[in-house]
């Protein structure tokens, strides 16, 4: 999102729970794009709001799995702001080979990305 659409909005990476770090597969195909992941730590709904977020502040929640989606719906049931849920392929534990695996994570990768262009534009980034 930052990549495409720079200081256009505000924008913070959340799940439900933080239990791992970054998947390499992950930062492999969105350094194909020129997204640079390796430095980005995963974080639950919780730790945003421990670290001073303000769930209600945003307009938006993109939810990429069901789980996220309720407890998105869940946390924000007295805020007035958009949640929406964006199917898309979770490509872990796809695929025995490398080659496999890579496509099924660039599969998905470009979903959110398709997802992005409909829903917000033309990037303003370059």
């Amino acid at each position: 999102m930052k990549k495409m659409y720079g200081q256009r909005a505000y924008v913070q990476s959340a799940g439900v729970k933080n239990d791992m770090e970054i998947d390499g597969f992950s930062v492999a195909v969105c350094n194909e794009l020129g997204i640079e992941l390796s430095r980005h730590r995963s974080r639950s709904f919780d730790e945003m709001q421990q670290w001073g977020d303000d769930l209600s502040q945003f307009d938006l929640i993109v939810a990429l799995s069901p789980a996220s989606q309720r407890m998105a719906l869940e946390l924000t049931r007295h805020y007035h702001l958009d949640i929406e849920y964006w199917p898309i392929l979770d490509p872990t534990g796809l695929g025995e080979s490398r080659d496999a695996k890579l496509a099924s994570y660039r599969q998905a990768r470009d979903q959110i990305r398709d997802r992005m262009l409909v829903r917000f534009g033309p990037p303003s980034e370059p």
